[in-house]
């Protein structure tokens, strides 16, 4: 039960924590100053919303999102979240592959280098069909975690940051809200595609609260270390860089690995749930789905990393609002719609 609970776990922070998110970029285009509120309340909504899905999930024992979709939006706006959902997914999965470049971009190296890399390493994971993603979760997440975790803790101390030197300020505390609902469309997508594998709820609250609380205590730490960079964001594609210039060689090139990691990790949910939303209209292997999909793709990487992200990730933010708002209060809406 415990290590199916971290499976799960995992699944959906490697389903958030992608190029946007582990860059620093996501977090500073919603919080920056004065958002230490707008973090708690996101951990509480992020929370609410995983063990939703994950029930629904469960209870129709569903290998694709249609049906998880179908019981948190209602029957009316399902068709029109699922086309959503799916530009969504499509979208974010080219911003993690512009990511790739852009990672690959900071060493010198060719842009298209970077995209060809995480375009094959996709191609191979899929092979292995589900199991593959559930695997490299479980492996590469918990290194991650640390190893961000581990850079962040080290700048606090080095820059000598207070860290809740600011709580009467909070007056971004509604970035909670297009933040939380940025994060949740993908994690419909990704969690629809494994209710039948999920053997009880137990399961489910240790994934739920194990990520809330991992996500949130992260993106606290670091929002804190972005705000005192904030007059050299504007110089780097990639944030998290310019963190990593107080420090050694060696230690950017170990996390500019990991980075690539949670790039790639995302990439990989976001080809899930396109690949087995399209497989119920076509009766084609797995890998063909993931090749044409992919090769579809790779084009629209050319408008870059920083642009992407500034653009799409706040227009999916308030679009996804509706989902969210349905999603904490789903046993009112559930009990509305049986009487």
């Amino acid at each position: 039960m415990l290590r199916a609970g971290l499976r799960w776990m995992f699944l959906i922070i490697g389903t958030t924590i992608g190029a946007g998110y582990a860059s620093g970029r996501e977090l500073w285009q919603f919080f920056g100053h004065e958002s230490g509120l707008a973090i708690l309340l996101f951990v509480l909504f992020f929370t609410v919303s995983c063990i939703v899905i994950l029930h629904v999930s469960y209870k129709r024992k569903s290998t694709h999102y249609l049906p998880v979709l179908r019981d948190i939006v209602g029957t009316k706006l399902t068709g029109v979240y699922d086309v959503m959902i799916f530009l969504y997914l499509f979208t974010t999965t080219v911003v993690m592959i512009a990511g790739s470049g852009a990672t690959v971009q900071a060493f010198n190296y060719s842009y298209w280098w970077g995209v060809g890399v995480i375009v094959l390493a996709l191609f191979f994971l899929f092979m292995k069909g589900i199991n593959g993603i559930l695997s490299i979760n479980l492996f590469i997440l918990p290194l991650l975690l640390s190893g961000l975790l581990f850079v962040l803790i080290l700048f606090t101390i080095d820059q000598e940051l207070a860290l809740f030197s600011h709580w009467h300020e909070q007056r971004n505390w509604t970035a909670a809200f297009p933040f939380t609902a940025l994060n949740i469309l993908p994690l419909i997508a990704v969690l629809g595609a494994i209710g039948n594998k999920i053997r009880s709820r137990k399961e489910i609250w240790i994934a739920a609260i194990g990520s809330g609380l991992i996500l949130g205590v992260i993106s606290y730490i670091y929002n804190n270390s972005l705000i005192q960079i904030a007059d050299e964001m504007l110089l780097y594609e990639i944030p998290l860089f310019a963190i990593l210039k107080h420090y050694s060689f060696e230690m950017l090139i170990f996390m500019s690995i990991l980075l690539w990691f949670a790039i790639f990790t995302t990439a990989a949910s976001g080809v899930l749930g396109i690949v087995t939303r399209i497989q119920q209209y076509f009766n084609s292997p797995l890998w063909l789905i993931v090749i044409l999909t992919l090769v579809t793709m790779i084009p629209l990487t050319a408008l870059g990393f920083s642009t992407l992200v500034s653009y799409l990730y706040p227009i999916y933010g308030i679009l996804n609002l509706y989902v969210l708002t349905r999603l904490l209060l789903f046993p009112i809406w559930n009990n509305m719609e049986k009487t």
